[in-house]
């Protein structure tokens, strides 16, 4: 079985937090014309499993050359947004009203993330036909820092955030 084939099976984690109605194609297509993008197969794949929710604790990082203002090698992704209209979660379709009211750039599609820090599709270098790479926007030091050109290679990334050494023996984080 192909990597990705493997983190599709294994994505999602316990519990309903976040998950929306199961996706259907007029729901895909209603929301591309609405964020005016064309959205990754390989994402679409993964919300036909379960439509956003939260990440299984062993695809719940992405690991970082860099430090960001989370961590000294990784970002975290805890949950993923779906498509729809659930419960007044959060969704793929905020996007638009998210970008403006954080002033992120444009056009991006917001994955996951709190205000402060967004995962996103980024299609300001492939246009809105093209395959987004995923980029890491950091709200609290003005960063923004590539993690994968596309999202299947950001999925076919991602690891469990406990195999990071983030806490001490004290219990606070760790800057190794």
């Amino acid at each position: 079985m192909a990597r990705f084939d493997v983190v599709k099976a294994t994505f999602w984690g316990e519990g309903v937090y976040g998950v929306q109605p199961p996706l259907t194609d007029a729901v895909v297509q209603d929301a591309e014309r609405r964020l005016g993008v064309r959205l990754p197969a390989s994402l679409l794949e993964i919300l036909r499993v379960q439509n956003g929710g939260l990440v299984a604790e062993l695809s719940n990082a992405f690991p970082t050359d860099v430090p960001t203002s989370w961590s000294e090698n990784h970002v975290p992704l805890d949950d993923m947004m779906g498509i729809g209209r659930r419960n007044d979660r959060l969704s793929l379709l905020d996007s638009p009203y998210l970008v403006e009211e954080w002033g992120l750039p444009s056009p991006v599609v917001l994955l996951s993330g709190d205000g402060h820090c967004w995962i996103a599709l980024d299609y300001r270098a492939c246009g809105e036909s093209g395959e987004p790479s995923v980029t890491w926007f950091d709200l609290d030091t003005d960063t923004e820092l590539p993690l994968a050109t596309d999202f299947q290679t950001f999925v076919e990334r991602l690891t469990a955030a406990a195999s990071f050494d983030l806490d001490d023996a004290d219990g606070s984080r760790s800057a190794s």
